[in-house]
Parts: structure tokens; sequence; C-alpha cells
């Protein structure tokens, strides 16, 4: 079962200033978005002074961005390993298990990813940039197991399951698991030719 960062995770008064910074940034972004929580709010929940904000950050941008890096690290990992236990013909259909059982973890809001690219319109910002290597990471991903599923079309049917991907994401945020089911259940199809 994928494990993500709780929004509810709390912060250890011990911790060193940055790690309060950004767990204190990732639970707001995540649960009320990078627009809607200022800096005083970061500051004033991780107990820290605006001096180490730009000691450690830089800016509110740079926070962003490691907030950004952070999960999409996390989910980088959580996909790795749970690779490891697949078969790599069962990569594809298993993924969208995965997905189902994200949908359903504590404080699931949909995907941080996504979020950003709502939230924030330049495309320099640095979260951006990594939003799009994440994105072509997962692509890469989709392509890979659309071969070794040994599909007729490996690249058509990537890009297929990345919309269903997307598509179970957002509308999982909304509807509960039930987008989530019925986007493995496409996949399972497409995959089957």
């Amino acid at each position: 079962m994928p494990k993500k960062i709780s929004a509810t995770e709390s912060i250890t008064a011990g911790a060193p200033v940055r790690e309060r910074l950004l767990d204190t940034a990732d639970r707001l972004f995540y649960r009320e978005g990078v627009r809607a929580v200022g800096i005083d709010r970061v500051l004033a929940e991780a107990g820290a002074a605006k001096a180490s904000l730009y000691a450690h950050f830089g800016s509110k941008d740079d926070l962003v961005a490691a907030h950004v890096e952070r999960r999409a690290a996390a989910a980088r990992g959580q996909i790795e390993a749970w690779q490891l236990k697949v078969p790599p013909a069962e990569r594809a259909l298993r993924f969208f298990d995965w997905v189902v059982e994200w949908t359903r973890t504590e404080g699931y809001r949909g995907c941080p990813l996504q979020h950003i690219v709502a939230e924030v319109c330049d495309p320099q910002h640095p979260a951006r940039t990594i939003v799009a290597a994440q994105r072509a990471w997962m692509q890469g991903k989709f392509l890979e197991w659309s071969k070794a599923a040994r599909v007729a079309d490996p690249r058509a049917v990537a890009g297929a399951l990345y919309v269903l991907f997307d598509g179970a994401v957002v509308a999982s945020e909304h509807d509960g698991v039930r987008r989530a089911r019925e986007a493995r259940w496409a996949a399972e199809r497409l995959l089957a030719g």
C-alpha cells in the first residue's frame, strides 16, 4: 500500500529548523494549496523566524519547490519499491492497484504535482521544472511497463495509461476511490488489447 506524507503529521519540536519549515510547508501546501498558505503562517506553525526561511530556502518559491521535490522523490521511491514485488509484465496493470490504495489513504487530496500545475502558472517556476521531470519519469515508466506487457503499440498504450492515471487521481479527489477502480478496469482492457 502506498505510504504518503500524512496531512496531519506532527512536527517534532527538536527537529532542525529547515526540516520544521519543510514539514510544515509540506503539510499545509498539500492540504490547503500553495497560494492559500502564506509564509507567515508557515513560519508561525514551524516556530521559525523569517530569517530562517531565507537562510534555508531563499524564498517561498524555493520552499514550494522543496515541497514538490520531497513529494516527487517519495512517489518515485514508493513506485520503485513496489515494482520490485511485481513481475515486469504485470506492472502496468498492477500500478493501478497502487493508485486505488493511494486514493484510500487518510488525508488524500489528489496529486500534489497536479495541484502545483494548477496553482503556479509561471513555466519557469522551479516547482514546475520538478513537475516536468517527474512527469517525464512517469511517462518513461508507463512505456517500460507497456513494453514488458508486450502490447502491440507500447507508446500509444503508455500515453493512454498516463491519461487514465491523471484522470483517476483528479477524479478520486472528488469522487473517492470509485474513479481509481474505474481507471484500473479501463487499463486492464487496454492492456488486454
